[in-house]
């Protein structure tokens, strides 16, 4: 058994002696795991970082044995991001919510173009942070815990769509929410085709998906929301709280 595609490395970790087991996600595999030799030996451990593309090759004797992985580096997207810290940050966070919370061997092709789209972006800074909230909506969606942002859950209005439940997932209007305003998640214009977005609609919309994350995608396998997807949050909020704290200086 055999395949040779164009992947995602979304984890490594290293096994034995110079070896790793990595995990990468292609458009018709999904997230594949395998045993990548000498990938944690000097010289190849910059192939298998998280977020970078490659073209792999996994071989096994069966189909259900780990098999094996051989791989050349297409895009150091790692190397690349490395300097930035929120381009690190948000590289960081996709790659773990993609490798934690995607079933294996399931091809889910909408995810793995969405995030060779973000791994592209990265240079573009905080621009890229509602494409990467876009991004988890998609996941969310794929593994079956799509929001429903047509329409207010309460009045059936299609515009004016300002919060979500954190129930049912389902969008409400301003004057849908009533007195429950603060029970509900805020939800940002981007995400229901306006184009503007500020720091404080990238934090809401991270607290949005993340809520959902948590609860659906990792809640429902009894894991935490990965470590790297809570920093990415927490550096968004911290930036908010900053550029909040300045304009009332």
């Amino acid at each position: 058994m055999d395949w040779d595609a164009p992947a995602i490395v979304l984890d490594a970790r290293p096994y034995g002696e110079g070896d790793a087991i990595a995990t990468v996600m292609t458009a018709e595999h999904g997230a594949h795991r395998g045993l990548a030799r000498g990938g944690a030996a000097r010289g190849r451990t910059a192939i298998w970082q998280p977020g970078n593309l490659i073209q792999a090759r996994w071989v096994a004797r069966l189909s259900d044995q780990l098999g094996s992985f051989t791989a050349e580096l297409v895009h150091p997207a790692a190397a690349l991001a490395m300097d930035d810290a929120l381009a690190m940050a948000m590289l960081s966070s996709a790659c773990a919510v993609a490798e934690g919370a995607l079933p294996e061997r399931e091809p889910h092709p909408r995810v793995f173009e969405g995030l060779l789209h973000l791994i592209a972006h990265l240079s573009q800074g905080q621009a890229v942070l509602g494409d990467l909230i876009r991004w988890e909506t998609v996941l969310l969606a794929d593994l079956g815990y799509g929001l429903d942002l047509t329409c207010c859950a309460v009045t059936g209005e299609t515009a004016d769509l300002a919060f979500v439940s954190p129930k049912t997932g389902r969008a409400v209007t301003e004057a849908g929410a009533g007195i429950w305003t603060s029970r509900l998640l805020r939800l940002p214009s981007f995400l229901v085709g306006g184009n503007d977005a500020a720091p404080p609609d990238w934090r809401d919309g991270l607290r949005l998906t993340g809520h959902f994350l948590e609860r659906d995608a990792f809640g429902h396998h009894h894991r935490p929301l990965p470590l790297a997807r809570r920093m990415l949050y927490d550096r968004v909020a911290a930036l908010v709280s900053r550029l909040e704290s300045s304009s009332d200086a």
